[in-house]
């Protein structure tokens, strides 16, 4: 049984009026277009973010433990920057289009990059296995993949 004095969702009560806070968000074309420049601005910095990273982590190998594990960690970052870069050219072209990329479309984007990037780690354990430094090339794809925590330490996350 309902109790009719308790809240429902929203702290409103059931069947009560609709106040200017419940009211539906309607967005004006100029807020529409600032969202967008956001969105598309943190995707450069995300972007910028995990190629200064995956950088970093691939110079430190080199310098630690030589050549091959700076090769190696450069194929690991490279496994995931460009199945990401070419997700997040995606959804850029998206907002130039006539109608602009859904939810669902992100999903089965991040889908097929995830995909993407576990057939690029299969491929290169099957083909340079041999000779290839792992802690070098999994700390260059972890390199990549949080990238973002240099836009946290510098408080410009999008």
């Amino acid at each position: 049984m309902v109790d009719r004095a308790t809240p429902g969702p929203g702290g409103a009560l059931p069947g009560a009026a609709l106040s200017d806070s419940d009211a539906p968000l309607v967005l004006s074309d100029e807020d529409r277009i600032t969202i967008a420049r956001r969105s598309q601005t943190g995707l450069f910095r995300a972007l910028a973010a995990q190629a200064f990273t995956g950088m970093l982590v691939v110079l430190g190998a080199w310098g630690i433990a030589g050549k091959d594990a700076g090769f190696s960690a450069l194929i690991g970052a490279a496994a995931y920057f460009v199945p990401n870069a070419l997700f997040a050219l995606r959804l850029l072209l998206g907002y130039f289009g006539p109608k602009r990329p859904g939810s669902l479309a992100f999903f089965w984007g991040e889908l097929f990059k995830l995909l993407m990037v576990a057939g690029v780690v299969v491929l290169v354990a099957w083909r340079w296995g041999g000779w290839l430094h792992w802690p070098a090339f999994l700390l260059g794809l972890l390199g990549v993949m949080k990238g973002y925590v240099v836009l946290l330490a510098v408080r410009r996350l999008p």
